[in-house]
């Protein structure tokens, strides 16, 4: 797990991105162009939350969210997500 150096505001996390899958449950190796993108990461830092809506999750939590969540940014070359914690939706 990285650390981030920016602190997201109200009800936004910042995940970062797990590892797409490179090979098959049975052991094929899977090409660049037909990897999915992943839809599950490890949260690196958490808003404050928002007054009659405290944050869930907390920095650490592996979770699950939609494959379109979030906006994607790069800070020192590490992939990062910035979604709103309502596009999470699962702690796993």
């Amino acid at each position: 797990m990285s650390k981030v150096n920016i602190k997201p505001l109200a009800d936004r996390v910042i995940v970062e991105v797990s590892p797409a899958e490179e090979k098959t449950a049975s052991g094929l190796i899977i090409p660049d162009t037909a990897k999915e993108k992943p839809q599950k990461g490890t949260v690196v830092a958490v808003g404050t939350g928002k007054k009659d809506e405290p944050m869930t999750v907390k920095v650490g939590d592996t979770v699950l969210y939609g494959k379109y969540a979030g906006t994607e940014v790069s800070v020192d070359g590490h992939e990062y997500l910035i979604m709103r914690e309502s596009d999470i939706f699962a702690i796993v």
